[in-house]
């Protein structure tokens, strides 16, 4: 019962924490920290450079996409810039440009794994990786579209997590292990890579209601590590009740077909 209210606070009822994000992008900027995109920290490191003290933001865009224009206003507003994930259901392609006018970066979001797993109802990992050859195909459609459609090459990507992921085994990522996909979508680094991951102090990401931070929060980072990594979700800085409604419904009959 306690899980259920919590959801339900953090769905519909939670306050809105702009104001929050604001103060950490101040914050940040006053304890000396460049705030980067994860494009931008990849080919620095990548290139054997001394990045110092950076917080790099990524944004996973799952849902909620008035929140995520809120807070790249506020990034805006404070000089920052950051990565931006879009699924295919949150794909904005006037949005993206703008972020990446604005000297972010915006990206692929990608989720086929789950996505043929639910569509195909496999509920066997090893069932999945077989069709993985297909599966890459699915991908590089998805993601051509994508940099056709947007104008621009994209040089880093993210696996979302979905629940077909986490029961079957086998993460959206296990995909781009496959140099040869890489090299034929022109992808530099994918946001779990170990080699860009090893580069960071530490690695934060936001959670719902009530613990909103693991494992540290990023105000308590600051000056204490030199490196930080911090993955955010809009959904988790406001609420957004027709946003919230509709994913949560979306889930529910996803499972009932995967389980039909």
């Amino acid at each position: 019962m306690k899980k259920l209210l919590n959801r339900l606070y953090a769905d519909y009822l939670m306050p809105s924490r702009m104001a929050e994000y604001e103060a950490l992008l101040l914050k940040a900027a006053q304890a000396g920290y460049r705030q980067l995109s994860v494009r931008s920290f990849y080919r620095e490191v990548h290139a054997g450079e001394d990045p110092g003290k950076v917080l790099v933001h990524r944004h996973d865009i799952d849902s909620d996409l008035r929140t995520a224009r809120k807070m790249f206003d506020l990034e805006v507003k404070h000089g920052v810039q950051a990565s931006y994930y879009f699924r295919l259901s949150t794909l904005d392609y006037g949005f993206m440009r703008e972020i990446e006018a604005a000297g972010g970066e915006a990206s692929y979001h990608y989720e086929e794994v789950a996505t043929y797993a639910k569509r195909h109802r496999l509920r066997c990992g090893d069932s999945v990786r077989e069709r993985f050859p297909e599966i890459r195909e699915m991908f590089v459609r998805n993601f051509t579209r994508i940099r056709e459609q947007l104008g621009m090459q994209m040089a880093t990507v993210a696996s979302h997590g979905d629940f077909a992921n986490r029961r079957l085994k086998v993460i959206n990522h296990e995909l781009l292990r496959d140099e040869q996909l890489r090299r034929r979508c022109g992808i530099e680094c994918e946001s779990y890579d170990t080699e860009l991951l090893r580069h960071f102090d530490l690695y934060i990401s936001d959670r719902p209601y009530p613990v909103y931070y693991y494992p540290i929060s990023p105000f308590a980072a600051l000056g204490q590590h030199e490196r930080i990594c911090f993955l955010t979700h809009p959904v988790q800085w406001e609420t957004n009740w027709l946003e919230s409604t509709r994913c949560n419904l979306q889930r529910l009959a996803e499972e009932v077909a995967w389980h039909r």
